[in-house]
Order: C-alpha cells, then structure tokens, then sequence
C-alpha cells in the first residue's frame, strides 16, 4: 500500500567522492509505504574519527561489507553517502509517529524515507540537539554491556575523546571503587573535571584495573592498556583502527599476566545481552541516558547543512573537538 504524499520534497545527501572531497547530492525520495515515515532533518552529526576514515578512503576492502552504515549509499573508497547520527521530525507516516522527534542512523540528509521500525522516538526532555549523541551512547552502552563492571571495581579509560569521553559520563553512575580517564593530553584534565571522575596522564596511571576500556585508537594508547590492567583482567578495545597496523609487546604483560583483549563493536548487541535485549531497545537506553545536560559537554562545534562539504575539511584538518552538529535549514523559515 502506497501513502500519497500532499507534495514531493527535493532532497539533497552529503557525498564523499572518490578523491575524498564532498559535495551535496540531489536525491530522489521514494514513494512512502506502509509503516515508513518521511523525515525532516533537524541536526546530524559527525563522529570525527570514523567519518576521517571514511573521507581518506581507509576502510579495509577485507571489513567493508561490515562496516557499512546501515543506510549507506555506495561503496567504499567512494562515492559513498555515510553516517549514522540523524535527528529529525517525522512529516508523514503512521498517524502515531507524526509529529515526533526521532533519532535514525542515517547519513547526512535534509529529507529522507525510513520504516518506522528504524526510527528512536526522543523524550520530550532530551533536546534535539543532543540527541544527536544516541549513536555515540551506544557504542558506550554496549561496551559497558560486554564488560559488565561490578561494585567496587577500578576501572580506567583509556582515551579521553568523543567515545572515551561518553563512556566515563556513564561509568561515573556506577558504584566503582576508583574510575579514572587516561589522555596523554593534558588538558583533557579538563574534561575529567566537568565529568566529576579523576585524571591521569599515562605516566600516572594506576594500574592493577579490573577492567580497562581502550578508546584512544592508537598504538601507544593499547599498549598503555595492557600495562594498567589488573591480573587475568580485561581490556575492551573500542577504537577502530582502520588500516593502521598495530604492534604489541606480547611478550611483556599479556601472557605473563593471563590478560584479555576483547573487541567490543556495536554493530552486534554485546554476548552477555544478546538474548535480552535488541538493537532497537539498545538505541532506547541509549536516547534516555541524554536526559542527562551533562552531555552537552561532547557538542563541540556546528555548521549549516549547506556548508558540510567545506567544513568537513577544515575540521578533519584541526584535530581536538568531539563531536560536530550539523543544523539544517526550516523550510518555514
């Protein structure tokens, strides 16, 4: 069944090209179904880390079936329309969906088609804007999921960025003996400061954790790791390295101290909660935690939807910031 629509919008997508530039794209919506709604983009956002990859052509041909955005147009290296952080208001659709603020993990785009069964309806109490977070909560939620901490462990992050940064918002709920962040920049003490949990820099950090979650993405920073973690103890490496190679001392810590190096990768729910929980619901808990304003915090810059493309190299070229918004015009204004 068709749901005619009262006008057809033009849509336009930002494209990552072959040579790493972007542009906006026209797009062509297709007609509405049953149980799919028509969304108008609010803000989206842009996960730094990720999207660089995405933008410097550095995705694994071996992994690039499986790290594709669940609606991602195109192929790796390029042309490509990637990302996964959209807020916006359902248009049109199911009676009960109309009017609502959503989160959905797709690219950046002012107009776009969706089942409803993709949408995470927002909480009047958490602001649009932020919600741009839920894709970022996630990853941190579903981490937490896999290492299951319990009361009065220490525990260290490793890597003070947008993920790291996230994750040690929500572990600081938790009835931990001792959580510290680890950056070998110092000034993300800052960050430690707002958050309410210590700060160390490597040379500093206590060692002996029960669980260490690595987000630095770097090689020194997973071997850092590896020396903080406590006996038979787990490290959960969040970071996506790409193409990087990574080098390890094995022969020091790992098998002497019998210690874990477990993934942890959102595309799946983590083992532990597989059976009881679902994407969809793991996107709900993740949309709720941002009632908390504390969140605000990893909202670091924004730009105008018609000028991504431009922003987008100046921002990868500038490292430091967390996450950038991008806001997309009223058509009623």
């Amino acid at each position: 069944m068709t749901i005619p629509r009262d006008h057809v919008h033009e849509a336009h997508a930002y494209w990552v090209t072959k040579s790493g530039d972007g542009e906006l794209r026209p797009e062509s919506l297709p007609p509405l179904q049953e149980d799919e709604a028509l969304v108008r983009t609010l803000y989206s956002g842009v996960s730094r880390g990720t999207e660089r990859v995405v933008h410097e052509g550095r995705v694994p041909e071996r992994v690039a079936d499986l790290m594709q955005a669940p609606h991602q147009e195109g192929e790796f290296p390029g042309p490509v329309k990637y990302g996964y952080l959209s807020v916006g208001v359902v248009e049109q659709g199911p009676e009960e969906w109309v009017g609502k603020t959503i989160f959905s993990l797709h690219p950046h785009q002012d107009f776009y088609v969706v089942p409803t069964s993709q949408l995470t309806a927002i909480p009047e109490d958490v602001p649009a804007r932020r919600a741009v977070l839920t894709g970022i909560v996630e990853v941190a939620i579903n981490a937490l999921w896999e290492a299951g901490p319990r009361l009065g462990d220490r525990v260290a992050v490793v890597g003070g960025g947008l993920v790291g940064g996230v994750l040690a918002t929500l572990l600081r709920k938790y009835p931990l003996g001792r959580l510290q962040l680890v950056d070998a920049d110092p000034e993300k003490r800052q960050l430690a400061e707002k958050l309410g949990i210590e700060f160390a820099e490597p040379d500093d950090a206590a060692n002996d954790n029960d669980i260490v979650f690595h987000c630095s993405a770097s090689n020194d920073g997973l071997k850092l790791s590896l020396q903080l973690a406590g006996d038979d103890s787990d490290v959960i490496e969040l970071s996506w390295f790409a193409d990087k190679e990574v080098t390890l001392p094995l022969g020091e810590d790992f098998h002497a101290r019998r210690l874990n190096i477990r993934s942890s990768q959102v595309g799946a729910v983590a083992l532990p909660r597989r059976h009881r929980r679902t994407n969809a619901q793991r996107l709900q808990e993740a949309v709720n935690q941002l009632k908390d304003p504390l969140f605000e915090t990893f909202l670091t810059s924004e730009c105008q939807f018609q000028n991504l493309p431009t922003t987008l190299v100046k921002l990868f070229e500038r490292p430091g910031g967390f996450c950038h918004v991008v806001a997309y015009p009223n058509p009623e204004d």
